[in-house]
């Protein structure tokens, strides 16, 4: 899968840990558009970064981390085609993409340790769209 992930300063040691257990697999390309240290740094920029390159399908799912993920999930659902879930446990990784057919993970650098971290993000990734139903549903959104 082609992934590309991103963080503010908050979520850089997260991210990191993501990144790593995604090349670590073997089953990814991974595109890291920063933050690369964890100076101070806007989170509206790295999302946006992120967002319009799901929106315009060059990616196949999205990750972003910030301190709590809310940010983040905010800014990158203003953009056309996004559809990003702040998820903080497994069970909402998986209904995110089985009902809602998320493509961005946000998560939060500061509520999510390593372990569980790795845990969402896999189970998000696994995770198929139902359809169905759940279509019609987000047909209405787009609508």
């Amino acid at each position: 899968m082609n992934i590309i992930i991103g963080s503010d300063h908050a979520g850089y040691d997260l991210k990191e840990v993501c990144k790593a257990h995604l090349l670590q697999s073997g089953e990814h390309q991974v595109k890291d558009v920063g933050v690369f240290s964890r100076d101070s740094s806007d989170y509206p920029r790295i999302a946006k970064e992120v967002a319009v390159a799901i929106g315009r399908g060059e990616y196949d799912r999205g990750v972003l981390i910030c301190g709590t993920g809310i940010g983040m999930s905010i800014t990158a659902n203003r953009f056309k085609g996004v559809r990003a879930a702040l998820c903080t446990d497994v069970y909402s990784a998986k209904m995110a993409r089985l009902h809602n057919n998320a493509n961005v993970l946000a998560m939060g650098g500061r509520v999510v340790g390593p372990g569980l971290a790795v845990e969402v993000l896999d189970v998000f990734l696994k995770t198929e769209f139902e359809g169905g139903r759940h279509k019609k549903r987000l047909d209405l959104i787009d609508d």
